[in-house]
């Protein structure tokens, strides 16, 4: 059957096929999409209602409650209660599974898309996993699985063979748990997984040990978009670099560099279409080998450097290899963290590992991370501000527990930031607040008036304050949009002997911002002759949860 759409002259209107023309089928899924998009609960009650209310309903009601599981835990518990029991968090079966369990169990598999077996999924029982390695059909058990996340016990491992599909085109492996005996089938399963499943085109593989090499199997897929496989060998690297449709790169790198004949062959057009790439290492050597000759463009760029016995002084020239192999005009996210290896936190990260970061013109996001201190200046930051013109997001931390980072950085450069980044929306950076640190508020406008009305989140880190009023006076008069203010968060200082007195000090500073810009609108809307409905509106005429607070936090100067 057909339906006709027609305008108020009961004719039909010049439209295209597609538009005028839709089958009831059509409509009736187009419906139930609606209604797959609400809350979990609510839309699993309404699609059970909808399988139930007739037969036309059912098929396409139950291709959506199925769709997506987290877990065996529903294909099991829709099999007979004589079957399966629970105990705790363990689902296991109690008998024998007959001819017509498994019928039961063929009215849902083929309707499964998505199985994500995620750690809070109910755990499945030995005697489960050796039935669905034996099942009276041929594999897979859900034909028409399209993604797979397989985080299960060592010991069902093996039993991903009847999970993987023709069709599958994400697959997600875990091997979190310890699996001693298991380990001499791992490799021989990771080596038939693409025979299995040809398609596949994002890959991602996890592993505690050693034990596991994916390489082999990378070099099977041939259309691949999106890659975290953990340490692979140089010829698996070589493959992805290859390949025209690579577009996010997961890598770690091995602590032996890249040998000297990989590294010729890994130049332009190497990875050619890669959007985002973050690499993990443990040896700057290492890094500097795999950027030493490469010419890429990603936009998004994250490395996770861990620094062993000092290396931090060779820091430097590894950033401007990595500036010197990617595309200046290209990169938009460009995010570093670096820590140390043997647990110190006397690295020390010089003005020298910005300069050639200033190259990247069209940087909209910058985050460095530092498990020692960072030495930036307000020379430094007043350049970066300059080469960054459409900066949005910064962050710049430094410092185990985040206690050592640049005090040098003062109140000064911050506002020079604001001037010459005017999209800036967010910040995390420890300044040295003394300028503006006074107990009362200076009949001087600051900076000649000048207003950043774009940052609406500020992390000020380790920064120490002593009069709230202020800095809350000065924070509000030049950026008058923040909406959310912290300093000396809980995770990163709550064991410092000052987290109490400072971590309210930014509470209160948080609270009187807001409190001063509703004192703003309320004489902007005075001026224009529209005082009492503007202090109506902003007001309500009651206390605001984000501007009330103790007398106590508003009382810290001293």
């Amino acid at each position: 059957m057909k339906v006709e759409y027609f305008n108020d002259s009961g004719i039909t209107p010049s439209l295209p096929a597609s538009v005028r023309i839709m089958s009831i089928s059509e409509l009736r899924w187009n419906i139930f999409q609606l209604v797959n998009m609400w809350e979990s609960t609510a839309r699993k009650q309404t699609l059970l209602a909808l399988a139930l209310t007739c037969q036309s309903f059912t098929g396409p009601a139950l291709d959506l409650l199925w769709r997506e599981l987290d877990g065996l835990g529903p294909l099991i518990r829709c099999l007979p209660s004589s079957l399966w029991k629970l105990n705790k968090r363990e689902l296991e079966f109690q008998r024998a599974v007959t001819f017509d369990d498994w019928s039961i169990f063929c009215k849902y598999n083929h309707r499964v898309r998505s199985l994500h077996m995620r750690w809070s999924s109910y755990q499945v029982g030995t005697r489960i996993w050796d039935a669905f390695g034996y099942p009276p059909f041929s594999i897979p058990l859900l034909p028409n699985l399209t993604t797979l996340e397989w985080y299960a016990p060592s010991g069902a491992f093996p039993c991903i063979r009847s999970f993987v599909t023709q069709k599958l085109t994400t697959l997600n492996i875990d091997t979190y748990y310890p699996r001693s005996k298991y380990d001499s089938s791992l490799q021989s399963i990771l080596s038939c997984i693409p025979m299995l499943c040809p398609s596949v085109s994002h890959f991602e593989f996890q592993s505690k040990s050693e034990s596991g090499d994916v390489s082999p199997a990378l070099q099977c897929w041939s259309h691949l978009i999106s890659v975290k496989p953990g340490k692979i060998s140089d010829a698996a690297l070589l493959h992805l670099s290859n390949l025209p449709s690579l577009r996010e790169l997961y890598l770690k790198l091995h602590s032996t560099p890249i040998a000297a004949d990989t590294q010729k062959l890994l130049q332009y057009p190497a990875f050619s279409a890669l959007h985002k790439l973050d690499v993990a290492c443990e040896s700057l050597a290492a890094l500097n080998a795999f950027f030493e000759t490469l010419s890429i463009a990603p936009e998004i760029l994250f490395l996770a450097i861990s620094i062993i016995n000092g290396e931090d002084s060779a820091l430097p020239p590894s950033i401007s290899c990595m500036s010197n192999a990617c595309t200046y005009s290209a990169l938009k996210h460009l995010r570093i963290i670096v820590d140390s290896m043997d647990g110190g936190s006397d690295i020390s990260i010089s003005a020298a590992v910005f300069q050639p970061l200033c190259a990247f013109r069209n940087l909209r996001k910058f985050e460095l991370e530092v498990e020692g201190d960072v030495q930036l200046d307000d020379t430094t930051l007043l350049q970066l501000a300059k080469a960054w013109p459409l900066l949005e997001e910064l962050v710049i931390r430094g410092g185990y527990e985040g206690l050592s980072s640049s005090q040098g950085t003062t109140s000064d450069a911050f506002v020079s930031l604001l001037q010459h980044c005017p999209r800036l929306t967010s910040i995390g950076i420890t300044l040295d607040w003394s300028a503006a640190d006074r107990c009362h508020i200076s009949p001087q406008i600051p900076y000649q008036g000048f207003a950043h009305r774009a940052l609406s989140r500020a992390d000020f880190g380790s920064s120490r304050i002593r009069h709230v009023t202020g800095v809350a006076a000065f924070i509000s008069a030049i950026a008058p949009k923040l909406e959310g203010i912290v300093g000396w968060d809980y995770d990163n200082h709550h064991n410092h002997e000052d987290y109490i007195i400072y971590s309210a000090k930014w509470r209160a500073v948080h609270r009187l911002v807001k409190a001063f810009r509703i004192v703003r609108e309320q004489e902007r809307g005075m001026v224009l002759g529209a005082g009492e409905n503007v202090v109506s509106d902003v007001s309500g005429g009651e206390e605001c949860e984000e501007c009330s607070g103790s007398e106590d936090e508003y009382s810290l100067d001293f």
